[in-house]
């Protein structure tokens, strides 16, 4: 065993002194190590119940004939962090969360891992760190939030929050609407409650074959996922037994299914950044192709909100991710998970109770899947748009550019009214290394839609998105302003065109401008000198691939 080296021999002695510190039994050394890694935290609602998750793993554990030894890592919740500058730490936390996890498993020689996560960048970060590890380890993700209730209609933090700010302002709601709004979207534990970020990551993994079959889609409150937990833990002991380690389970086939699992779901664009991380981490090269390429042949089958309005307890009810994958069965590579079922078994076996949640592929929302990758003049690198977020009359939006350098301009606009139909507001210099740490856009983008100019006003930024940003909202650019990418050349006024079925983001300005704009162009300086964000910004490579360190 791997932990042999921390455990065994007359060398080891002061180890095992220290171990026995800790209340471990002597017989019990003999025994697989099984970290459980969880992100428990008071901090955030997605995370809240994870300390009952981590009692029936180690009672997994303990069941298949491993130790359990819990630790932690942190987490930020990306709806609290929002719109100040605490939303730069987000994406950067994710790395952050990585190199953790890293180094306590190799620091104590764990066996094997049970990974307890929730929310946008805890999941990833954890994957990433399973990847980079190649140990055996069994994802438990901490499931969706329930709906919230409000005279009679269902709420979810995004349409009745983030959204209502600009419905508010618009005078559409009352102060006493509110107040309401604020008790009752999000009425307990669990991430929110459609196919953004948290949620799509949660599908992500168990379409990888990280996770048991049903768990991603489990509600955060139900029994069933205390017994996914129990069971993930006698599981990974299993797969210490059999050497079954992470990247038996992340190949390049298991990535084009998560990938089209995302597709069909019309999940977060973050996934854009997280999915090529993640395979970066298992030794697998993968560009934004993938996606355009997946997307162009996966058919969008799931209304969940923000793209239609059906909650993730739907899609779970319906069946789940395995309900998903038996529509996409004959599309589907069949790779082994860490159930030890076939992704193809698991589909098979699959039921759909509910063909409108889950829809056949004969009657698909959208014959393509929910991300486009655009490119164009203003995006070389290519940029991320969620087209199954778009309307119809949308997909083609030419408009004239109102330019913002960072997002605190652009929210204060919008609230004021100088955005009017026909604008593509432009944030820049909120890139990976510009912002530091790739901002999401949500309040923007969500006030946008609460004003009603969803369909009229384009967005673009060389930040991102939550995966509850709807409309004509182009996130991702490459190169970022601050790399000296074109999105830094345009000018208020230009006229910008988004192609969504052309997969084109051009700035209609002569080339010969262009060159002399380039010409007399200079970087913003830093907005951050010190500490970590200081060191990712220097660090941190483009959008383009993931938004991975070097």
């Amino acid at each position: 065993m791997r932990s042999d080296v921390a455990k065994k021999g007359l060398e080891r002695m002061p180890a095992r002194a220290l171990l026995c510190a800790t209340g471990m039994p002597r017989e019990e050394m003999d025994k697989p190590f099984i970290g459980i890694c969880s992100s428990f935290t008071d901090l955030i609602p997605g995370h809240t119940h994870l300390r009952r998750l981590e009692r029936a793993s180690e009672h997994g554990v303990c069941a298949g004939g491993g130790y359990p030894l819990v630790f932690s890592v942190p987490g930020v919740c990306d709806g609290i962090v929002m719109g100040h500058k605490g939303m730069h730490y987000s994406l950067p936390s994710r790395d952050l969360i990585a190199d953790m996890v890293e180094s306590v498993v190799t620091g104590h020689a764990l066996d094997g891992l049970v990974m307890l996560c929730s929310c946008d960048k805890i999941v990833p970060g954890m994957l990433m760190a399973a990847a980079r590890l190649d140990i055996p380890t069994v994802v438990v993700t901490g499931g969706p939030m329930l709906s919230g209730r409000h005279k009679g209609k269902r709420l979810s933090l995004v349409r009745d929050t983030f959204e209502a700010v600009g419905r508010r302002q618009a005078g559409e709601i009352s102060d006493e609407d509110v107040a309401c709004l604020e008790m009752e979207a999000c009425p307990g534990a669990g991430s929110c409650q459609g196919a953004y970020t948290a949620n799509t990551m949660a599908c992500v993994t168990e379409a990888l074959g990280l996770s048991l079959a049903g768990c991603a889609t489990t509600l955060a409150v139900a029994a069933r996922k205390d017994r996914m937990a129990y069971l993930s833990g006698k599981r990974v002991c299993d797969l210490v037994r059999q050497e079954a380690r992470a990247r038996t389970f992340l190949t390049r086939e298991s990535f084009e299914n998560a990938i089209m699992v995302d597709m069909a779901l019309g999940g977060s664009t973050n996934t854009c950044l997280h999915i090529p991380a993640i395979a970066h981490d298992a030794g697998i090269d993968m560009d934004l192709e993938w996606f355009d390429r997946i997307s162009r042949a996966t058919p969008h089958l799931t209304g969940l909100r923000p793209a239609g309005d059906y909650f993730m307890e739907d899609l779970d009810f319906a069946g789940g991710v395995p309900g998903l994958m038996s529509r996409l069965e004959p599309l589907l590579n069949d790779c082994p998970t860490v159930s030890g079922m076939s992704t193809r078994r698991i589909a098979l076996d699959a039921e759909v109770t509910d063909d409108e949640v889950i829809r056949p592929a004969d009657k698909a929302l959208h014959d393509e899947g929910g991300i486009a990758v655009l490119r164009g003049n203003l995006a070389p690198d290519g940029a991320i748009i969620k087209q199954s977020a778009v309307e119809r009359e949308a997909m083609t939006l030419k408009g004239r550019a109102l330019c913002f350098e960072g997002e605190e301009q652009a929210m204060e606009a919008i609230m004021g009214g100088v955005v009017k139909a026909g604008h593509v507001v432009v944030i820049r210099y909120e890139g990976p290394s510009g912002g530091p740490g790739m901002r999401e856009m949500l309040s923007p983008t969500a006030a946008i839609v609460g004003m009603g100019l969803s369909n009229s006003v384009g967005l673009l930024t060389d930040g991102r998105f939550s995966g509850g940003t709807k409309g004509p909202c182009v996130g991702h650019i490459s190169p970022e302003a601050a790399a000296g990418g074109p999105i830094g050349l345009v000018k208020d006024g230009d006229t910008i065109v988004i192609d969504i079925p052309g997969r084109r983001l051009d700035l209609d300005v002569k080339e010969a401008e262009l060159e002399k704009r380039k010409g007399e162009w200079k970087p913003l300086p830093p907005k951050v000198n010190t500490g970590y964000l200081a060191r990712y910004a220097r660090m941190v490579q483009s959008a383009a691939t993931g938004a991975i360190l070097k």
